[in-house]
Parts: C-alpha cells; structure tokens; sequence
C-alpha cells in the first residue's frame, strides 16, 4: 500500500494508525496489498476511484486487424465504443477468425497471453487439398518456421481438408505458415476456445459477457 498510494513508510504508518485510510469503504490497520480495483479513501478524499473491470468474448470477424488502435486499418474500435482501457488476448490475424477475449483487466489478460502459462488455443482449419497422415504426424511434432522449431501440438483430422488444432503457444501466423512449410494453403481459420472460454454461438461481430 505505501507504493500505491506513494508514501514514505513513516507517513503511511501515521495515516494508518490514525485510521485514514479507507480500502473500498473499510477503515485499514495495518499495511497490506491493494487490488488494482480497489477504492483508495485518505482522510474521506478518494485518491483513487474503484475500477469496475469488465471481461468479453468477442467474435472477431473476417477482414479485421486485432487492434483497437483507430490508426491501424480495419480496426475493432468501433465495435468497442462503449468501453474504456481494454486489451486484447489473444490475436488473430486480418484473414482468420473467431474468439477474441477483451478486458481492462491488465493481470487477466497477460495471464491468458504470456507463453509461460501455456493457455490453450483451439482452431477449426480447412486446407487446400486432402489431409495425409504424414501431413498431421509432421504438424503435431513441431514443424520449423522462422528459424523456430515449433512445440509439439494437438492435431486431428475431421474429414478430408478439415483439421482440429490446439496449441500453447502463438506465433505469428503459425498455423499458417506451419501448413505452407508442409505443402498446404488454409482456407479458412476460425478459433473456437481460448484456455476454458468458449465461442459457443456468438455471431461475427457480437459481443458477450464472461462472468470471473
């Protein structure tokens, strides 16, 4: 709380004997860790305003950028207008789409972004021309793309030139460029579940609630 509020430890520990300072509403007596939500009261003046964080699946459509950035072409703003300071977990490149998860909860979405937690990211992709065995045995065991070996991945044949793929990892344009080192072309790439969270029957452009 003493960097949160950027006080001396000296300061802190008066204001917080003296019983001035108020966590969402509740007097604080001793020092603690403050949620990044909290309301922060000194002496009844909020230093900080409660953050009402929102979480939201969003069904990116196809021909878009995964940006919120009004000076990126084709961006997702306008689908966004009625809420502030959120980021994008997990991207999708302009021709794929599918699930997106959005929130202005920071700590969420690098829990769901950074490769180290290993989220899992599930795709539907239909290809070029007819699916080999040799074609799933290569992609499932890791295929090189930009000097980069590619980790071992979940791969499964639907029908002939559909494929079901789960990886735990996210690299540009991976499962396309895993499929042209491999001698095929995706069609069409739509991602249905990140970690837990599904698509389920969200419409392209719509966009839902996830409650935490």
């Amino acid at each position: 709380m003493v960097h949160t509020l950027m006080l001396s430890n000296k300061e802190a520990q008066r204001l917080i004997d003296t019983k001035a300072i108020e966590i969402d509403g509740a007097a604080v007596s001793e020092n603690c860790i403050i949620s990044d939500a909290s309301e922060i009261k000194v002496n009844g003046v909020i230093k900080r305003q409660k953050k009402e964080f929102v979480y939201l699946k969003f069904y990116k459509p196809v021909g878009f950028q995964s940006s919120l950035n009004t000076n990126v072409d084709s961006n997702l703003a306008s689908f966004f207008t009625n809420y502030k300071n959120l980021a994008i977990a997990g991207r999708l490149d302009k021709q794929s789409e599918g699930l997106l998860l959005l929130s202005n909860d920071g700590k969420w979405v690098e829990e769901l972004c950074n490769p180290k937690f290993e989220k899992e990211k599930e795709y539907n992709v239909v290809v070029d021309k007819t699916i080999t065995d040799q074609f799933v045995f290569s992609f499932k065991n890791g295929v090189e793309i930009d000097n980069y070996l590619t980790k071992k991945c979940f791969c499964e044949r639907i029908n002939e030139n559909t494929l079901r793929i789960i990886l735990t990892e996210g690299k540009n344009r991976q499962i396309r460029k895993m499929c042209k080192v491999l001698g095929y072309h995706v069609l069409t790439l739509k991602r249905i579940r990140i970690s837990n969270l599904l698509l389920t029957d969200i419409q392209p452009g719509n966009i839902e609630f996830i409650k935490i």
